[in-house]
């Protein structure tokens, strides 16, 4: 999607962000993801980020094995930061918005801040080749995954859009199937955390693999 903003590096964003805590939610870069928005403190992170004008947010997942307060559980090391790139009020309180990932980061520490939502101070550099678009997807074994979302989508009786899949380049495949994979918080960071778009493919076909080997052992075909 086009953005009325270019990222060329690092320097072009900010070093402390807005973060927004979603268990099970993978951002990723040039990927789209939709929210829903509705909790008084995120309504009031929205209209900061937009009355900056960066527009940012940072999604991250808090890290549910070391968290010992629901109220500010702690987070997972690693995020990705996104763009606003489409808003809407629903009437009744609501933001309706899209934000599309611009690159990962690395938390080095949580602000101490008067605002309701987190922010944090965060480093860009540990992945620098999420700014150029589409690197290194000629090593993705594009066979493999095709194959394992055939047996996934046959086994949950579920249909796609071959045509969209078929056109679509490594990376934009890659990064959407594993943002709409229905896996756990731990298998979403592992795929956020690989170092590059290969891995993150070969960690996407595995943990399909030992799914759809679980359901054959149970009988579960995942059907409701």
């Amino acid at each position: 999607m086009p953005i009325n903003a270019e990222y060329r590096g690092p320097g072009d964003l900010p070093e402390v962000i807005p973060v927004f805590p979603l268990p099970g939610a993978l951002l990723l870069p040039r990927g789209q993801m939709p929210l829903n928005i509705f909790e008084p403190r995120y309504l009031a992170m929205v209209d900061d980020a937009l009355r900056d004008g960066h527009r940012l947010i940072g999604m991250i997942q808090p890290d549910a094995s070391h968290t010992y307060s629901e109220a500010k559980p702690v987070l997972f090391r690693v995020g990705c930061v996104g763009r606003i790139t489409q808003l809407a009020e629903s009437g009744d309180g609501r933001y309706i918005l899209e934000l599309t990932g611009i690159a990962r980061f690395k938390v080095i520490e949580e602000m101490t801040v008067l605002t309701p939502y987190r922010q944090c101070k965060v480093d860009y550099f540990p992945y620098i080749d999420d700014f150029t678009a589409r690197k290194g997807e000629e090593a993705v074994d594009r066979e493999a995954l095709l194959a394992v979302l055939t047996d996934f989508l046959k086994a949950n009786n579920l249909k796609v859009d071959w045509e969209g899949v078929e056109s679509a380049p490594n990376e934009a495949l890659v990064n959407a199937l594993a943002m709409m994979s229905p896996y756990g918080p731990p298998e979403k960071q592992a795929m956020l955390e690989a170092p590059d778009l290969k891995t993150r493919a070969e960690i996407l076909i595995a943990v399909t693999e030992m799914d759809l080997a679980k359901k054959r052992t149970s009988g579960d075909t995942g059907l409701q």
